[in-house]
């Protein structure tokens, strides 16, 4: 289970939100970005959108509920 606006880093975390269709909100520099679902995990993006987001630049928290 994800707290509202928990960071996700691992795989696991990104895997569960894909699985179990969880949004996710995406923030550049402590704004937001983006909110949707994982579509695809790889070791240096998250497609979400249909766009990739490089892991190291963005901040991904878990939006269940939303």
């Amino acid at each position: 289970m994800y707290l509202n606006g928990q960071v996700l880093t691992e795989d696991l975390h990104f895997w569960d939100h894909y699985e179990h269709r969880v949004p996710v909100q995406i923030y550049l520099e402590k704004q937001h970005n983006d909110i949707g679902f994982v579509e695809a995990i790889t070791a240096y993006y998250i497609k979400i959108n249909n766009v990739y987001y490089r892991r190291e630049f963005f901040t991904f928290i878990s939006r269940p509920g939303y």
